[in-house]
């Protein structure tokens, strides 16, 4: 892309509320891989003399999604209904929100690899019903017909409308991870992007830098964050071509093609009163007392950045590994856990180091989850573990080892050290017994290091931990080493 051109993109995210039932109905929202048109009911499939009645969960939830973004939720929000017509609606009208929204004002703070941090700004966050699923094929046959499955049709949705701060499909990429993130932290919403519980579309237009912005082109239903970032690079490239020929962009809707890496136009972009927007007589408006939102205010967890930044500089835990650790609101709460069992200091970092490589790693291995794996290694039992390492009775090696035993077995630290024979050995005169052995299986080694070589003193070191099976004080053989050589 030309240097004198500028990217301005706004994302609407929509998010599925983790709720057990529908929006306006008590269908279970568990729909994903269930038979079609198996959780559906008269008022979702829109019947003749149904009345919708609002989930109070779903409201809830949307509200703590609104807060954890900053937003400021309205006294007063309206259900309205957006009227077009498409097979997969079944009313011919979707119950969304549009003048009076839930919340508005909102603001994310993204990080970037190779810039400073930015602050993109939130325009509105909305409650509306999601709508049915068109099948336009049956594996991998290509029917001549439209199927429609209603399973998905009055699922609690949030959508999320930033303003248009994005300038490049890599703040795009990060700003979508911060927002998951959040959702996932105060539990709003799993995301899971499979399930299509998040589907982002994209408003991206070119403009020369400081000129006004260029004609607005949506990119509708991306499904992957990859998707998101492929499909703006494509887009600004073609936008451009475009206007560097003189070709007049059109404001219009279009759909991703992941496998030919290329946009498509689908239809000419309606406007807001294309919709006839206009209040639900069904539904009384939301009202929403300051006194409630405080009491949601003080309910909110401690956010991913938040506890981060505490991870880092209450625990001592390096900026890297407070990442891993809190990239989730359960691991995170695991460390909070390990850490009120570690007072030693510098026994915490220790914890986290071995939680976000070892730990991670074999649950990873293992496929199980964080609530499968307290089982195996409680928080108490981790902490007794880094304790071990931290006042030297185990190595970082030895404690890796036994840690790996513990998930196998779910037995204590303790019985598996005693049953190893103990932890290190402490004891200089069984030290310098396994030095002098070492020092007349490696004469070269100890020549060396004799004339100022002294990284050759790894190869005596080696030796000693094999000959000591692992397990040899490392803090102090250096020292005894350099010692029993200079004699």
């Amino acid at each position: 892309m030309s240097g004198s051109w500028e990217m301005i993109c706004g994302l609407e995210v929509h998010v599925q509320l983790a709720t057990r039932t529908k929006l306006f109905c008590s269908c279970p929202t568990d729909g994903f891989g269930s038979p079609p048109n198996s959780r559906i009911c008269p008022v979702c499939t829109g019947q003749p003399g149904v009345l919708p009645v609002l989930n109070g969960e779903a409201l809830t939830l949307a509200a703590k999604a609104a807060l954890a973004l900053g937003c400021a939720i309205r006294e007063e929000s309206i259900f309205a209904r957006k009227n077009y017509f498409y097979p997969d609606l079944p009313k011919a009208y979707q119950i969304s929100q549009y003048e009076k929204p839930l919340a508005e004002n909102g603001s994310l703070l993204i990080a970037l690899k190779d810039a400073p941090a930015k602050t993109i700004g939130l325009q509105r966050i909305h409650m509306e019903e999601d709508a049915g699923k068109l099948l336009h094929a049956i594996g991998a046959e290509e029917l001549d017909y439209s199927l429609v499955d209603f399973n998905r049709s009055g699922i609690p949705l949030v959508e999320i409308v930033s303003k248009p701060d994005l300038r490049s499909s890599q703040e795009a990429y990060a700003y979508l991870q911060a927002l998951k993130e959040i959702l996932q932290f105060v539990g709003v919403s799993r995301c899971d992007m499979e399930k299509g519980e998040m589907r982002v579309d994209a408003n991206i237009s070119m403009r020369r830098t400081g000129e006004p912005f260029g004609t607005r082109v949506e990119i509708k239903n991306l499904n992957s964050f990859k998707g998101v970032r492929d499909a703006l690079d494509h887009e600004c490239r073609r936008q451009v071509r475009a206007l560097e020929s003189g070709e007049r962009l059109v404001q219009e809707t279009r759909l991703w093609d992941a496998e030919a890496q290329a946009t498509a136009s689908m239809r000419s972009k309606e406007e807001a009163h294309d919709y006839r927007y206009f209040p639900d007589p069904d539904l009384p408006p939301l009202l929403a007392p300051r006194s409630l939102v405080e009491i949601l205010r003080r309910d909110l967890p401690e956010l991913p950045q938040a506890r981060r930044r505490r991870f880092i500089d209450i625990y001592g835990i390096s900026a890297p590994t407070a990442e891993v650790l809190t990239s989730s609101r359960d691991l995170a709460d695991y460390v909070d856990e390990v850490a009120k069992t570690t007072s030693t200091p510098g026994a915490t970092p220790v914890a986290a180091n071995l939680i976000a490589t070892a730990l991670l790693g074999l649950i990873a291995e293992k496929g199980l989850d964080l609530a499968q794996t307290r089982e195996l290694v409680s928080p108490q039992a981790l902490g007794k573990l880094t304790l071990m390492i931290a006042d030297g009775r185990a190595s970082k090696t030895m404690g890796k080892d036994i840690l790996g035993e513990m998930f196998a077995s779910g037995r204590g630290p303790e019985d598996i050290l005693s049953e190893r024979g103990g932890g290190q050995v402490m004891d200089q005169a069984k030290l310098v017994e396994w030095i002098h052995a070492a020092m007349a299986q490696n004469p070269r080694a100890v020549a060396d290091v004799k004339s100022g070589k002294e990284r050759a003193i790894g190869a005596i070191v080696g030796a000693v931990m094999k000959l000591s099976q692992g397990k040899a004080n490392p803090a102090i053989l250096n020292k005894l080493i350099k010692e029993e050589i200079s004699k």
